[in-house]
C-alpha cells in the first residue's frame, strides 16, 4: 500500500514524530489485512498469462488463488510445535526446498474465510492430522496424510478445498457455465462418498458452492442433470465426490468434465490403489489437470510401502504427515477383545449372549438413546443370515451389504445413524471411513480377509476422541489361521497381551506383505532412479 507523500520541510520535529507514529501504526494494520479481491483477480490474470513460466514446485496452482497457510497474530512457537508433535506422535516428512511445517494448534491460527469457521463449532481444537496437514495444503502442496480412523481427515482435505473455491474468481463473479468442477474427491464406497458429499455441501452452501455425489446402484440421470445445471437451489457445481466406476462412466459418457480439476483427493487411498481400483484411478486422473497445475491429496489410516510407490506417480514431492505409524496400528481408544472358538457353530449363541451383556435392548426400546452396535460379517449371504437370526430373536436390526439396492442401503445406514435402529449387520462396505455417531461397540462375527480391514472395522467405534470396544470372533478356519500372527502383533502393540495369548495355538508366522499387482515378490527398498527408455 502506498503511503502519503511527506509534508513540507518546514514542519516542526514534533510533527514529524507524530507523522512517523501514524505511518508505523498504518503499516502494522496493513500487514494483518488480507489482500482485497480485486488484487487477487489481478494476480490470477497475471498467472494465467505466464503459467508455464511462473509455476514452480510448491507454488499455488494457476487457476486457484492460494490463501495464507497459517497467517495468525499468534502462531505457535517452535517449542510449542515440538511439544505438540511429540505429544501426538506426529512425524512430518517435507521434501527438499520446502519450508518446515508448523502445526496449527488453535483454530484462531487458521487463516480461512470467516464463514468456514462454522465447521469447527463443537470442537475445542484441531485434531493432529488437521493441525499438520492444513499448513501445507493451504500453500497448495501435495499432501499424504496417514492417521487412525475417526481422526478428522474429511475436514483435513475439505477446509483447504473450500477455502480455495471461495477465493476463486469463478466464485466471485457469475460464470456462464452452471458447472465448472475444480475439486474431485474419489472414495472407495458409495456410503463414504455420500457422507463426504453431505459434509462439503453443508460447508459450501453459504458461499453458493454445490457438490454432487456420483455413485453406482442408482439412475445416472439425476447425477447428470446436477452436473449440467447445478443443484435445485441454483448453486453451481464445483465439487464432485464419487466412486471410481461411476466417475469414469460419466466421464466416458461426456457428462462429467474433469478438465478443470486442480484439487484432487483420494480418500482411503490405500484401498483405492491396492484393491482393484488402480486402473480406474489412473484413467480418472488422466482427465484432470496435470503436473504443477493440480494439487493432489491422499488420506488413509494405513500406508504400505508398495502403495506409497504407486502414489508417488500421482503427486509432486508431497508433504507426508503420519500420526502414529505408517504401519498397521489400531485406534488407541478402542478396547480390543478376542473370542476364540473350536466350533464355528458356537458363534450364534455367543453373539446373543454378548448383545445381552452389552445391555442392548430389543425392538421395544429402539436403541435410540443407547450406543449403537455394528456387527461385521464377511460375506453378503452371511450378513443376511445373521440379520435374520437376530430379528427372529426379537432385535430391531438393519443390514448393509452389496445384495441390497442403493436406496435400501442408504435407508438402513440413516436409521442406524439416527438411532432408530440400534443394531446393524454389515459387510466391509461399512468398514471404511463412515462416521457414525455413538457406535459403542464393533463385533467381528467373521474375521476379515486382511489386517487392514480389521483396523478399519474396529475404527468405526472410538471416534472423535471417545472410547470404544471391539469384540472379535476367531475360529482359525480358512483364511483366519494364516492371519493369527499378524493379529497377535497388532494386539500386543496395542497393549492387549492377554488377548494375543489366546492365539498361541495357531502359527505365529507373519506373512510377507504382498501387493495386488506385484504379488509377494515386490521390493520395498528400490532406491535407483527410473530409466527412460526411448523406442
Amino acid at each position: 500500500m502506498a503511503v502519503d507523500a511527506p509534508p513540507p520541510v518546514e514542519k516542526t520535529k514534533s510533527d514529524k514524530k507524530e507523522r512517523k507514529r501514524k505511518r508505523d501504526a498504518e503499516s502494522d494494520t496493513v500487514e494483518q489485512v488480507p489482500p482485497s479481491p480485486p488484487k487477487k483477480q489481478k494476480k490470477k490474470k497475471r498467472d494465467k498469462q505466464s503459467a508455464s513460466a511462473e509455476v514452480t514446485e510448491g507454488d499455488a496452482t494457476p487457476d486457484v488463488p492460494a490463501p495464507a497457510a497459517s497467517a495468525s497474530s499468534t502462531p505457535c512457537t517452535p517449542a510449542e510445535a515440538d511439544a505438540f508433535l511429540s505429544k501426538h506422535s506426529v512425524t512430518i516428512h517435507t521434501p527438499p526446498n520446502t519450508d518446515a511445517v508448523s502445526p496449527i494448534i488453535s483454530f484462531d491460527q487458521l487463516d480461512i474465510p470467516p464463514g468456514l469457521r462454522s465447521a469447527f463449532s463443537g470442537f475445542k481444537e484441531p485434531t493432529p492430522i488437521q493441525a499438520c496437514t492444513w499448513p501445507p495444503a493451504l500453500k497448495c502442496h501435495d499432501v499424504v496424510g496417514i492417521a487412525e480412523t475417526g481422526s478428522g481427515k474429511t475436514l483435513a482435505f475439505g477446509i483447504p478445498a473450500l477455502a480455495q473455491l471461495i477465493l476463486s474468481p469463478l466464485n466471485t463473479k457469475k460464470s456462464k457455465k452452471s458447472s465448472s468442477v475444480t475439486v474431485l474427491v474419489v472414495a472407495p464406497t458409495r456410503e463414504l462418498a455420500i457422507q463426504t458429499h453431505d459434509s462439503l455441501s453443508a460447508l459450501g452452501a453459504p458461499f453458493g458452492i454445490a457438490s454432487v455425489a456420483v455413485f453406482g446402484g442408482v439412475d445416472k440421470a439425476p447425477q447428470i442433470k446436477t452436473l449440467a445445471n447445478g443443484n435445485k437451489d441454483g448453486k453451481t457445481t464445483r465439487i464432485v465426490v464419487g466412486t471410481p466406476g461411476r466417475i469414469l462412466d460419466l466421464v466416458n459418457d461426456g457428462a462429467c468434465d474433469l478438465s478443470q480439476v486442480n484439487y484432487l483427493v483420494l480418500d482411503e487411498a490405500d484401498r483405492m490403489l491396492d484393491k482393484g481400483f488402480e486402473n480406474d484411478i489412473r484413467a480418472i486422473i488422466s482427465h484432470t489437470k496435470q503436473g504443477a497445475e493440480r494439487q493432489t491429496m491422499m488420506f488413509s489410516a494405513t500406508w504400505p510401502e508398495a502403495v506409497r510407490r504407486l502414489a508417488s506417480t500421482f503427486q509432486r514431492d508431497p508433504v507426508r504427515v503420519t500420526v502414529g505409524s505408517d504401519d498397521l496400528t489400531a485406534n488407541s481408544r478402542v478396547e480390543q477383545s478376542l473370542d476364540v472358538f473350536d466350533d464355528v457353530r458356537e458363534k450364534d449363541n455367543r453373539l446373543l449372549k454378548l448383545l445381552k451383556s452389552l445391555s442392548h435392548k430389543k425392538a421395544s426400546k429402539k436403541g435410540s438413546d443407547e450406543a449403537r452396535i455394528l456387527i461385521f460379517a464377511l460375506y453378503k449371504k452371511e450378513a443376511s443370515r445373521v440379520e435374520g437370526s437376530l430379528r427372529r430373536a426379537g432385535y430391531d436390526v438393519g443390514a448393509l451389504h452389496g445384495d441390497m439396492s442403493q436406496s435400501a442401503r442408504m435407508d438402513a445406514l440413516e436409521k442406524f445413524k439416527t438411532g432408530e435402529t440400534g443394531l446393524l449387520v454389515a459387510t466391509d462396505v461399512a468398514a471404511r471411513g463412515l462416521d457414525i455417531p455413538n457406535v459403542g461397540a464393533v463385533i467381528n462375527y467373521t474375521f476379515p480377509l486382511t489386517l487392514e480391514d480389521y483396523i478399519h472395522r474396529i475404527g468405526r467405534t472410538g471416534r472423535g476422541g471417545r472410547s470404544g470396544k471391539s469384540i472379535t470372533f476367531f475360529t482359525g478356519e480358512n483364511h483366519e489361521r494364516s492371519l493369527a500372527g499378524e493379529l497377535a502383533r497388532v494386539l500386543r502393540e496395542s497393549n492387549f497381551d492377554e488377548q494375543a495369548d489366546k492365539l498361541q495355538k495357531f502359527p505365529m508366522t507373519i506373512k510377507k506383505k504382498t501387493h495386488s499387482s506385484y504379488g509377494a515378490f515386490f521390493r520395498d527398498d528400490i532406491t535407483a532412479a527410473p530409466t527412460k527408455i526411448v523406442f
